[in-house]
C-alpha cells in the first residue's frame, strides 16, 4: 500500500469504540436515558475529544440519550464515558423523576380548566 493510500484509509475508517471508552477501569454505572447530565468542571487541554465534548455540551443539563445523539456514539459507550466523567466528579448525574412524583392527571385536567376560565 503506498504512503498516499495509507493516508486516504486513515482518513474514512471509523474508530473502534474501545479505543474511545478506553480501559473502562471501575464498572460502568447504570444510567437512565432520561438521566440528566450536568458539567461541574471545564474541559481541559489533554481530553480525549468526547469527554471534552461532553463537558463542553452539558453546561446546561442535558439527557443521555440527547448526549448519544448529539455525539454520534451507542448509549453503552456514552454511558461508559459518564462514568468515567462522574468518578472524576467532572459532571454530576441527576436522577429522572420518578412516575410516582407525578400529579394525577385528573388534577392536571383540573389546572388546565381552571386556567382556560382565566
Amino acid at each position: 500500500m503506498t504512503s498516499e493510500n495509507q493516508d486516504s484509509w486513515s482518513e474514512n475508517t471509523p474508530v473502534p469504540l474501545y479505543v474511545i471508552t478506553g480501559d473502562q477501569g471501575p464498572a460502568a454505572k447504570s444510567f437512565n436515558l432520561v438521566t440528566l447530565i450536568a458539567t461541574r468542571s471545564e474541559p481541559e487541554a489533554e481530553m480525549q475529544p468526547e469527554p471534552a465534548a461532553i463537558l463542553t455540551m452539558c453546561t446546561y443539563p442535558l439527557s443521555v440519550a440527547e448526549l448519544s445523539a448529539y455525539l454520534g456514539l451507542p448509549f453503552s459507550v456514552v454511558t461508559v464515558l459518564l462514568s468515567q466523567l462522574v468518578d472524576e466528579e467532572r459532571v454530576e448525574a441527576i436522577a429522572p423523576v420518578p412516575v410516582a412524583a407525578y400529579p394525577e392527571r385528573g388534577l392536571l385536567e383540573a389546572v388546565i380548566h381552571g386556567l382556560r376560565k382565566l
